[in-house]
């Protein structure tokens, strides 16, 4: 499931263009500004980045992300003139939709260049980790740990889709909540600690030791991530 960070400082244009991507089969993180965005390269595989953000021309991040690797990007924006065009495309975009424009599209673009990049953008069933004990069927929002199916609320299999997307990797309070919820809801970062001690509590007696804490950072799914069959 490729995350797609979502740079945006208009809510309704944010709020659409994740449901439209959640929908397609995509995680979403969300900004609202240049600095945000920073923040957040690292725990995506697209940037949809709209150029005229508030505190940082998205010119600049363009080219930041550029020292970074490889990082695809497509450019949101006003600018529709074939200088704003060409000056995108130079600083390393991958494409350029220009506003307004077709959701639909857009989804569309994402999966064409994440194809481009060899990412999958499909789902080919439930992903095990741990010899099978942890099951997470994205498609169907379903989980299984030892067979027996899991009764998640949707924050709890929120947090859970999002821990085992990088098996190991720490995710931090902000990146779980921008997740689970979207960047509107940044006051709920200070109660995802109770929704991870429910959702140990039902992961079993071993909930901790599959949902780990890394102390001043945040949460990391700790089994690794089984090899396909």
């Amino acid at each position: 499931m490729p995350t797609v960070l979502v740079v945006e400082d208009e809510r309704d244009i944010r709020d659409i263009l994740r449901r439209y991507l959640e929908r397609a089969g995509f995680a979403v993180l969300t900004a609202t500004s240049g600095a945000e965005a920073l923040r957040l390269l690292s725990a995506c595989e697209l940037v949809l980045l709209d150029l005229g953000l508030p505190d940082i021309d998205g010119t600049d991040i363009l080219r930041e992300i550029h020292t970074l690797g490889t990082l695809p990007v497509i450019v949101l924006t006003a600018r529709s003139t074939t200088e704003d065009r060409i000056q995108g495309l130079e600083l390393g975009a991958d494409d350029y939709v220009t506003k307004p424009f077709s959701p639909h599209e857009v989804v569309l673009r994402v999966q064409a260049v994440l194809h481009r990049y060899g990412g999958s953008t499909t789902t080919t069933g439930p992903t095990s980790y741990g010899g099978r004990r942890l099951r997470i069927d994205d498609s169907a929002h379903q989980a299984w740990l030892d067979g027996a199916a899991l009764d998640l609320t949707p924050t709890e299999w929120g947090l859970l889709a999002a821990v085992s997307t990088a098996p190991g990797r720490v995710y931090s309070r902000y990146e779980l909540v921008n997740r689970v919820r979207g960047y509107e809801y940044a006051g709920y970062e200070r109660t995802i600690d109770s929704h991870i001690k429910n959702l140990r509590h039902k992961l079993g007696p071993g909930g901790a030791d599959i949902i780990e804490t890394v102390l001043g950072v945040g949460y990391r799914l700790a089994l690794r991530q089984d090899e396909p069959s």
